[in-house]
């Protein structure tokens, strides 16, 4: 499953913590977490972010486990930013998925750019 989200006005440092805090919450482990930032080509005061974070199921006796959901989030805080979130839905399941979402709306869903 995917989930596709895009903002407006939100730093991708913010997004980026708040989907691993949430994700976090659902009780798997961070695998991966990479954050880079850019400074733009015709704009060397204005940056664009990208972030994955990897996690992965808790295994047994406490060892990770394989990949459930991967999270990329691109952007910058004066224009949009982009997450897309990869779900493997039998390692995260549905109930999981919509807590999830839950709290990204109840956070972001005022900045959310609704596609026409």
């Amino acid at each position: 499953m995917q989930i596709r989200k895009t903002y407006q006005n939100v730093k991708p440092e913010l997004l980026y913590d708040e989907v691993r805090d949430f994700v976090l919450k659902q009780g798997v482990a961070v695998a991966e977490a990479k954050f880079e930032t850019y400074s733009l080509p015709d704009d060397s005061s204005s940056f664009i972010s990208r972030g994955i974070l990897t996690f992965k199921v808790q295994g047994e006796s406490g060892k990770t486990g394989r990949e459930c959901l991967r999270a990329h989030i691109v952007g910058s805080a004066k224009g949009e930013t982009k997450a897309m979130l990869d779900i493997d839905e039998k390692l995260f399941p549905k109930e999981k998925i919509s807590a999830l979402q839950d709290d990204l709306n109840f956070v972001f869903s005022s900045y959310e750019v609704k596609r026409r």
